[in-house]
């Protein structure tokens, strides 16, 4: 009882007392396991065309995102600057560059998740692979690239043949990130052709061969999903599975798509199902949970124009039940720090985000930090 009103008591009192170098003396930088990198411009991404329209015209590109563009994307990324401009080493240095202040320590390293360049053909996925790779990290005070998350679908009858096109790019691939985000709600973002696809029968025979080479699987899914990710765990216990954004329960926060988050009900319901289905998830221990997407959109923060989240504190108090909640299912070494950076930037800074992790992790204690923030991304990517 002590303990929490202790820590109660310091999180009533804002953000410096928790954050300001908060990870000085613990580790000697951040390893941030979720990034993007993008160029619209230059690759082939699903923005491109509008891309070009936006940046010739921002004032008719903004009238095309308003009234031309779905529901579901608009929601999704809030604000076409976003999604029209390149995001580079240059770009993310700029935004880790305002977390040192909180930390007392620098992003050290980064983990590269593929940014689903649009294609006809499943093989050039891994001409994203050898983009990404030939980005100048670590270079003028960025990161270092400590690892690469591939495209892949285990269903295709080229899998095996991609993967070792992904490995023989380079040897930073660490795995392949698939997405099975798939919501029945029409007017949400669905990323996936097909609902239960980590559970269906050829993607799960598929999955052998990236188990066979002793990859990592990054899994994202919805929050009514989770139970196909403990599906898939179960199928194959000896390969590390990383939950992305804690499975994302779309409209947790406020109003998304045509009816999901759009009373109080609703949201308790999402709510209630997703602390049980996840700790349902996180009884399999080859799975591990990725603090991050705490400020994306589809949580609910999509219907309002960007930027609204507002304080640190305020996201605190809006996320902080989720990160407890994750803590207290997965335990210190089955959770890692990710910025889902800029998806999450629409609606929170960097510093944001990671002055909200700390001020709800802070309380559990340098180890947990020390794990969360760096050891435990070493261990599943085997970043050196």
């Amino acid at each position: 009882m002590a303990k929490g009103r202790a820590e109660d008591s310091a999180r009533s009192e804002g953000d410096t007392r928790l954050s300001g170098g908060a990870l000085l003396g613990i580790v000697p930088g951040v390893i941030d396991t979720h990034i993007h990198q993008w160029d619209p411009l230059r690759t082939p991404r699903e923005a491109a065309k509008r891309t070009r329209i936006y940046r010739a015209a921002p004032i008719l590109g903004k009238a095309i995102f308003r009234y031309a563009v779905a529901q579901r994307d608009r929601e999704l990324v809030l604000d076409p600057k976003f999604v029209t401009r390149p995001y580079l080493p240059k770009h993310y240095y700029a935004d880790a560059a305002k977390v040192v202040p909180l930390t007392g320590v620098p992003v050290e390293s980064v983990v590269h998740m593929q940014a689903d360049w649009r294609t006809d053909d499943p093989m050039a996925a891994a001409a994203e692979t050898r983009w990404v790779t030939s980005l100048p990290f670590g270079q003028e005070g960025a990161p270092e690239l400590g690892a690469v998350i591939a495209r892949g679908d285990p269903r295709g009858p080229d899998f095996s043949q991609l993967l070792d096109m992904h490995l023989e790019i380079s040897g930073l691939v660490r795995g392949i990130r698939c997405m099975a985000a798939w919501h029945p709600d029409p007017k949400v973002r669905s990323w996936a052709d097909t609902d239960g696809l980590f559970a269906s029968a050829d993607f799960l025979e598929g999955f052998g061969a990236l188990a066979d080479r002793n990859l990592v699987f990054e899994a994202w899914v919805y929050s009514h999903q989770l139970r196909d990710v403990r599906t898939l765990a179960r199928e194959y216990p000896d390969t590390t599975i990383v939950l992305n954004h804690l499975g994302t329960p779309v409209g947790l926060f406020g109003p998304m798509g045509q009816s999901t988050g759009h009373t109080a009900a609703q949201r308790h319901e999402l709510m209630r199902a997703w602390r049980e289905d996840i700790s349902a998830v996180a009884q399999c221990r080859n799975v591990i949970a990725k603090l991050s997407g705490i400020a994306f959109p589809l949580l609910g923060y999509g219907h309002q124009r960007s930027g609204n989240i507002g304080t640190q504190q305020t996201l605190t108090n809006m996320t902080g039940p989720l990160l407890e909640h994750a803590v207290s299912v997965f335990g210190p070494d089955r959770l890692m720090f990710g910025s889902n950076f800029p998806a999450d930037k629409p609606n929170a800074s960097m510093a944001t985000i990671v002055g909200t992790q700390l001020d709800v992790l802070a309380p559990y204690g340098e180890d947990l930090l020390r794990k969360v923030f760096r050891d435990n991304a070493r261990r599943v990517y085997s970043i050196d």
